[in-house]
């Protein structure tokens, strides 16, 4: 499909120099960067200044401005350190003379060990929840999509290179409160090349959607609401077990607690077998707009 297409394009970044890569945005009309699309591009960035043999187990990263769709971004990696087992990169993304995002990444050559992991929740399997067709016309029916600003109303309704298959889709259709769980299964929309590396990229990418929303669960409110004003402001991501974007995974997130403004989320990511593939955090603003009254005549 043409998205995963663009999606590819989009995380093969441009090599200016040595230790240096340009990005670009996608052409659509979000007012600021999918935080996803600049954590895929900066773990593409460090990844290509490592020896192939060595694969990223974790990646610590923080949201420092809002990015601009409308310029390239510019990845500059800073080699901290190349030890025997581990390799360490820090890489800082800058837009206008700025820095807008900082990461940090680790790799590591693969050795035996122990090994153990969380249990996979009890849920649907993918086959038995609407489709990407059934779920736009629920969310139509439901009035969800008129209530989301434009630019998410239009993303939603145009090819995306990221298929979701949400377990608990009631929630969208109503602003009772529940319990801070979510559960959707993802994976790309069509198939990917064999490269380990562009399903990593491609599943940090995917790691941003859907997370921070599960922290305004307890509040029967979604980050879709023009109402409210949402931002990732920091990211960890840690790849546990091999895995295919281009299959279905199963994202398993929570919330633990949101206060002053933020919310703090948690997800695992579970192959259809069980198999758990990667955990994930994040920190996020979920600030609801102030209204201003206007001025008495």
């Amino acid at each position: 499909m043409r998205a995963v297409a663009d999606l590819l394009d989009i995380l093969d970044l441009e090599k200016l120099e040595e230790n240096l890569f340009r990005g670009r945005s996608p052409k659509d009309r979000w007012q600021r960067v999918y935080g996803g699309q600049v954590i895929g591009q900066a773990l593409v960035a460090a990844t290509r200044t490592v020896p192939p043999e060595r694969r990223p187990h974790s990646l610590h990263a923080y949201f420092l401005l809002g990015g601009d769709p409308k310029v390239p971004i510019v990845y500059e990696v800073d080699r901290i350190r190349d030890g025997r087992s581990f390799t360490t990169r820090r890489v800082v993304a800058i837009q206008h003379g700025r820095p807008i995002f900082s990461m940090s990444a680790s790799y590591h050559v693969e050795e035996p060990g122990f090994d153990h992991q969380a249990e996979m929740p009890a849920v649907p399997m993918p086959e038995d929840l609407p489709g990407e067709g059934l779920l736009k016309a629920k969310m139509l029916q439901d009035k969800v999509l008129p209530r989301m600003p434009e630019p998410v109303r239009t993303y939603f309704q145009s090819e995306r290179p990221i298929e979701l298959r949400p377990v608990e889709i009631e929630r969208y259709a109503s602003r009772t409160p529940g319990p801070p769980r979510f559960h959707v299964w993802i994976r790309a929309t069509s198939p990917l090349p064999d490269d380990p590396a562009i399903h990593q990229a491609v599943l940090a990418y995917a790691s941003d959607m859907t997370l921070l929303d599960t922290s305004l669960i307890p509040h029967g409110r979604t980050v879709f609401e023009s109402e409210i004003q949402p931002a990732s402001l920091d990211h960890a991501l840690w790849f546990h077990r091999p895995f295919r974007a281009d299959e279905w995974l199963l994202y398993a997130q929570d919330s633990p607690s949101a206060s002053g403004g933020c919310g703090v989320s948690r997800g695992l990511i579970f192959t259809r077998d069980g198999t758990l593939v990667a955990s994930v955090a994040q920190e996020g603003m979920i600030r609801e707009k102030r209204v201003v009254p206007e001025p008495e005549a």
